[in-house]
This record gives structure tokens, sequence and C-alpha cells, in this order.
């Protein structure tokens, strides 16, 4: 039998019990382990999975021989219970996960193409606020999952690491959840609060939803608003936790692949020509409309300003920066704007006309307000029209009776969605998203859901943008803002804006055109429809 090196030390809990600890290495370098046991009953129960020493009397014979004589320790242990042990390293734990497989999932589908590793569990490590900084501290974005005792699971996700800094943190990144039922309960931060302060306490949230309250078994909620909570909705009001537990959060290098493209895009210099010219010689269906409009709208920092940006790029033959564009929390976008497009700087206008809208916002008084939608599909809002969230644009008397001509209206209506985001909209979000919706099947307007940030969103796109329409996790997420918000696959469009780039890409170039020729056609759609009425 291969022989371990062995040390061992003793501590008192806080109830007295002995509890011992054990760090096994291997001889030869070959990996090594922890098995932490304690002073309980006499048993030995071993949970490793490799190593010569295992299982169960391998971990007894090396306790009793090596440890307790070497240690003497042998007069003061009554029995020791091997509680866990790490096969490879001290971060790399075997410990057993409370999550089920679905719940995982559903987790890693809040994350993004995400990878968790344990790092702490509280019924092992124990409910103190040093135990979990001893395990977390410096370990990159990290999600807490709490369990209590009414079955609910609940947590949060961070992306700044834990340092005892006694610095505020920001992060807007974070987020609380909770998972019952299939979709899980996301829950944002409010805007204008910091995420946390980062002290030698247990892991709270905007100071406000506190887990291991005063190193005991409980979550407390201190009322505050930097999350817009309901603590029956997210706990069930039952704040005694049975389980904690915090683990490492990593993007996933290995993608899942698809044997052929869910769709088929020609990557060549020939089909981005090909695009340009179909664009330039459009001629809308009806006569009496001489150039498309489409009107883009979105969440804050969904990429509706990039997206003009970017196809004004493409036309221009450089990267511009038109329209005011960023990752701000609240909109920059703060007039309603109208951007026609030239075939370069001294050409002519092209057939379409990109509208701008102020961001749509979560709370009520905040964003683009839905009657200015109402009213902007209607052609009623003029251009530079400064948006007011809580005032609605309100028509002159002339506008009143005098209807828009169908060249003033909206002809197709694109939501423009983050790719990174969309297991992460809220309810209220959705909910006005459904309410535009409504409104624009109702006049019959063309409808299309442009997916923003897709290399953000796999890191095997980002390697590689020809590989969108082979990866599995982009499909799933085209699956589900279809579903989310209720329109037809084909009518989701993956694509990646021009942001940080200094040079026009081929690969780029040809997504985007292709969501913009599809925003033509849809639009012919309609006008046919109303051409003909």
């Amino acid at each position: 039998m291969e022989s371990p090196t062995i040390t061992a030390s003793r501590s008192v809990s806080r109830r007295g019990a002995k509890r011992f600890r054990v760090e096994i290495s291997k001889t030869g370098g070959g990996g090594g382990g922890e098995v932490i046991v304690r002073g309980l009953a006499r048993v030995f129960r071993c949970c490793c999975t490799q190593g010569p020493w295992c299982p169960g009397a391998g971990v007894k014979d090396i306790w009793e021989e090596r440890v307790l004589g070497a240690e003497g320790l042998h007069r003061e242990a009554q029995g020791v219970e091997v509680i866990y042990s790490l096969s490879s390293s001290p971060q790399s734990a075997t410990l057993t996960s409370n999550l089920t497989e679905e719940k995982r999932k559903q987790l890693c589908g809040l994350l993004g193409n995400a990878e968790l590793t344990l790092l702490y569990k509280a019924s092992v490590h124990g409910y103190q606020a040093s135990a979990f900084h001893q395990r977390c501290d410096r370990q990159g974005p990290t999600l807490l999952v709490a369990y209590n005792h009414s079955g609910y699971i609940f947590g949060g996700y961070t992306s700044v690491d834990y340092a005892q800094s006694g610095q505020y943190i920001t992060d807007e990144d974070t987020f609380l959840f909770s998972l019952q039922g299939k979709i899980p309960v996301c829950i944002k931060m409010n805007t204008g609060h910091n995420a946390r302060y980062d002290d030698t306490g247990g892991p709270n949230f905007g100071q406000q939803v506190y887990f291991c309250y005063s190193n005991q078994q409980l979550v407390y909620n201190s009322g505050s608003n930097a999350f817009s909570i309901n603590a029956a909705t997210m706990y069930g009001n039952d704040t005694q936790l049975s389980e904690f537990e915090v683990y490492k959060v990593e993007q996933s290098s290995q993608v899942s692949t698809e044997d052929k493209p869910w769709r088929n895009v020609l990557w060549t210099a020939e089909r981005k020509d090909k695009l340009m010219e179909m664009i330039r010689n459009h001629k809308p269906l009806v006569t009496s409309v001489s150039r498309v409009r489409i009107l883009m709208i979105g969440p804050v920092g969904a990429g509706k300003s990039s997206f003009f940006n970017s196809i004004n790029s493409i036309f221009m033959g450089r990267i511009t920066s038109k329209a005011m564009s960023g990752s701000a929390g609240t909109s920059l976008t703060t007039q309603f704007r109208t951007y026609p497009v030239k075939d370069g700087r001294e050409g002519k206008q092209l057939p379409f006309v990109l509208c701008d809208t102020m961001g749509l916002e979560e709370q009520s008084g905040a964003g683009l307000d839905i009657e200015d939608i109402s009213s902007i599909l209607q052609g009623h809002v003029p251009d530079r029209y400064k948006f007011n969230p809580t005032a609605p644009f309100q028509s002159d008397d002339q506008k009143v009776s005098r209807p828009a001509s169908l060249e003033e209206k909206i002809h197709c209506v694109v939501y423009v969605i983050d790719a990174t985001k969309i297991s992460l909209m809220s309810d209220k979000l959705q909910e006005k998203l459904a309410s535009i919706r409504r409104k624009v099947n109702s006049l019959g307007i063309a409808q299309i859901v442009l997916m923003t940030k897709v290399d953000e969103a796999c890191p095997l796109v980002e390697k590689d943008l020809q590989s969108l329409y082979v990866s599995s996790y982009i499909k799933s997420k085209v699956q589900e803002v279809s579903s989310r918000l209720g329109v037809p696959v084909s009518c989701v469009l993956p694509v990646k804006n021009y942001s940080q780039e200094l040079e026009l890409e081929l690969n780029c170039d040809v997504l985007l055109l292709t969501a913009l020729q599809q925003m033509l056609n849809f639009a012919d759609d309609y006008l046919d429809d109303v051409g003909h009425d």
C-alpha cells in the first residue's frame, strides 16, 4: 500500500466537542487529499473516492496507527467519524452538493455557460463567518445557495470576490434568486445601491439580505431597498437554514456543439457584398413609403444604439459611433431618434430608418413609457422628442386631428435582448415586453428579436463567430428568448454588435446584414397587408 504523509491537529468547537483535522498527501506527488474527523461515536465512514487507502478500514487503520499514535491523541478520542475528503487538492471538493441536476442546470442558465465548484458547505465547515471567509475569499465570482426547512432553495450571485477589504463593493452583475418551479425567480439590484460592504462578517447582499446571520443558521432581511424582494416568494418567510453552500463560478471552456449547423450561413465576402446590394436596392412594397421605419425596443444596455452604429459602420466602411451607446445602469438614450443611414460618406440615403428609443426599465416611472411606444408606433412622435418617464407623450391638437401617414408609422418592431441576461429577465420586465407585444400585435406590425452579445454569452462563439450556429448553448438561448417573449424561434436573430473593435470584421458584418435584410423582409409583409386594406 502506498504510504501517505499525514499530519493532524485538534480543535474544540464552541459546544465543547473535540474535532480533528487530518491532512493526507500521497507520496510521489500524485495528488493529495484532506479528511476531517470529529470525536463523536466510534463510527468509521470514508467518503474518499480515490487512493489505495480507501475505503473505510484503510482510514481507520491510518487514523489509529499513524495519527493518534504519532500525535499522542489516543487517550482523548473516544471515536472518530470521517466527515468528508478531498481527493485532489484542498479546493477541489468531493463534497456532496445538495443541488439536484435540474436545479444546477437552472442556476447555470442564469450564469451563462458556467461551471460550479463547491467551496464551502456550512454543515461541514460551520456557519461562522470566519469559516466562510477561510474557504471563499479571493475565489472570484461566487454563487451562494441556501436551503431552509420549508424546502425553498434561494441565494445570490456576485461577480466580485470576497476579500474582507472594508470597502463598499459595486457590482452591476449581482442578483438574488429563488428556485421555485421550472423558471428561476431573479431579482436584480435596484440602481444607486452598493452590492455589499466587504467586511469580516458573513455574506450579505446590498446590506439587506444576510446569510448565516450572526454566525447562526439564519437568513435575515434588514428591510432596506437595495433589492425589491418578497420574503414569502423568495424563501417562504422561513428564516431557519437547513444548509448553506458557496460555489466558485467559472466560465466553461467546454461547449457542446451540434452535429451540423442549426442555421445555414455563408460566411464569405461574396455573401456580404450580395446582402449590401440587396439592401441598397430594396424598394418598399407600398409606393407611398420611401423608407422602411424600424423601431428598436429593449432593456437598458441591450445594444439598441450599438446596432445602429454597427450598421452605419458597415456602409461607411469604418467603425463609427454616431448614436450614444454604452453600458450605464440607466438609459443613455433620452430622446426619440430617427437615424437614416447613408451608403458611404457621399452616398445616397439607404431605404430604411432605424428608430432608437429610451431603454426599458423594471421600475414604474423609469425608462420608456408604454404609452410613448404606442404614440411612436402610430407615427406621432417627432425626431429628437425628449422622453419624460413620468409623463407620456402628448400630441398637439394638429397631430390629433390629422392621422399620421403610412410613411410616418413604424413598419417593423425589433426587440433587442442581451443574450447574457435572458435568464435574468425579471417578471416586471417580461410583463412590460408582453404589454408592448400586445399593442404591436393589435396594429399588425411585424416583429423580430435581435439577440445581442452572443460572443459574451458563449466562449466558443467568442473564439470564432462562425461557431454561432453549431453552439448548443446559443441554440438554447434562442429557444429561451422565443419562449419568454412568445415569438417563433425563426424570428430570433443572434448578432454581435461592434463595441470595442477598431476594424470591421467579415463574420460580424454577415450576421448584422442578414438581420437587417430580415427586418426589411418582415416590413414588406406588413406593408403588403396594409396596402391591400
